[in-house]
């Protein structure tokens, strides 16, 4: 049964929507005002919340929404109030309220109201099992000190719209641990848009970042929206920053200064919402010293720094990391889970993982393809690929 909150001062209006909420199957919570809604959400799981914008107690509707949006801000808000006006309406909704409606209250419109935004909680909830689903193999495996500090920060960090600058070898995870800090930040909702920089000719990097209008070069058949646009209101990973052009360095760090983009052949200033992580296998301080990275784009992005170790730095992690590989694996075949023998595993720490986690996983599929039941030492010797 969906639970409503409603926060209202005036006892008839709580108790007529009350009525009529639980007549309508809805199990109802009432709060008098900001501060004992506030104590409310902390308690109850809630599916919706109807508000009004004009309370005692100094916070009035309008603030309230604010902290909603911070705290629990998949829970849908319906403002009302006998004094609004369009003004009013307007900054409700683009403060996140789901809808305003006037007083007095039109039942049948508030019921319409109440039932599209139950429709939106739900997709949003679907939306978010979804792309558990889909990230379902950006899990953080290892328990070694070095990945347990990992966790530390991007639990801290994430919550904030703070630049994240992750280093490390190719295959360490880094795209890992960019995912993990959109999923558990405020931006989860919006998308995730990942730039493999080193992947875009230089001459298509700011065509690829920033958009182009038609007709800005010879192949521009067509406006099209840059990865900046793309991302609004979520996170741009710039993969492989390292190698970039210096031309779309510039682009970006007055992207990052005024949160302003220009298309590619454009005039006309567009204002962007996004947050940025960017990750190297680079030495960036080397590369300005070189003249290959401007530094001051380096300060920009460099604000948390996260390096992830290799595998070879962490090996005490390994078995941890087989056990997942060799379930997710067999679930991607559909076949049954196959077992590993202690010396298997044994076998597989003494050896040097140049290619991290990615070497990693792809032995271990080799070794599931070509071992019986039980994956055994004889195996890994024979099929690893290592010797």
């Amino acid at each position: 049964m969906p639970t409503v909150l409603i926060i209202d001062d005036e006892r008839a209006i709580r108790n007529t929507l009350k009525e009529i909420l639980e007549y309508e199957n809805f199990k109802v919570e009432e709060a008098l005002d900001g501060k004992d809604a506030l104590q409310k959400i902390e308690k109850l799981k809630l599916d919706l919340i109807l508000c009004d914008i004009k309370m005692p107690g100094g916070m009035d509707g309008l603030e309230l929404l604010q902290k909603f949006q911070k705290q629990i801000p998949e829970t849908q808000v319906v403002m009302i109030s006998g004094h609004g006006n369009i003004e009013t309406a307007v900054e409700a909704v683009k403060k996140g309220a789901y809808d305003f409606i006037q007083k007095p209250l039109d039942l049948n419109r508030l019921l319409v109201t109440i039932r599209n935004a139950m429709d939106k909680s739900n997709l949003v909830s679907e939306t978010k099992a979804l792309k558990k689903k889909v990230f379902k193999t950006s899990e953080m495996i290892g328990e070694s000190k070095a990945i347990n500090g990992i966790k530390e920060i991007i639990e801290k960090v994430a919550p904030t719209d703070a630049r994240v600058l992750i280093t490390g070898a190719n295959g360490s995870g880094k795209e890992m641990v960019a995912r993990w800090i959109h999923e558990k930040s405020q931006r989860s909702a919006f998308p995730l848009i990942e730039v493999n920089c080193a992947a875009i000719p230089s001459e298509l990097i700011e065509s690829e970042l920033f958009g182009h209008e038609k007709g800005a070069f010879t192949s521009a058949i067509a406006t099209r929206k840059g990865k900046f646009e793309q991302a609004e209101s979520g996170t741009l990973f710039l993969d492989e920053v390292g190698d970039m052009s210096l031309s779309a360095q510039a682009k970006v760090l007055r992207a990052l200064q005024e949160n302003k983009i220009t298309k590619v052949g454009a005039d006309k200033d567009i204002k962007v919402n996004v947050r940025v992580v960017a990750a190297t296998n680079k030495d960036l301080k080397k590369e300005i010293e070189n003249g290959n990275f401007r530094e001051d784009l380096f300060h920009r992005l460099n604000v948390i720094p996260i390096n992830v170790p290799s595998l070879d730095e962490r090996k005490e992690d390994i078995p941890l990391l087989v056990n997942y590989f060799l379930k997710l694996i067999c679930e991607e075949h559909g076949i049954a889970t196959k077992n590993i023998s202690a010396d298997a595993v044994k076998q597989l720490q003494k050896y040097s993982w140049t290619g991290n986690i990615r070497e990693l996983r792809n032995v271990i599929e080799r070794l599931i393809i070509l071992s019986d039941k039980t994956i055994s030492e004889k195996d890994v010797l024979n099929f690893a690929g290592k010797g």
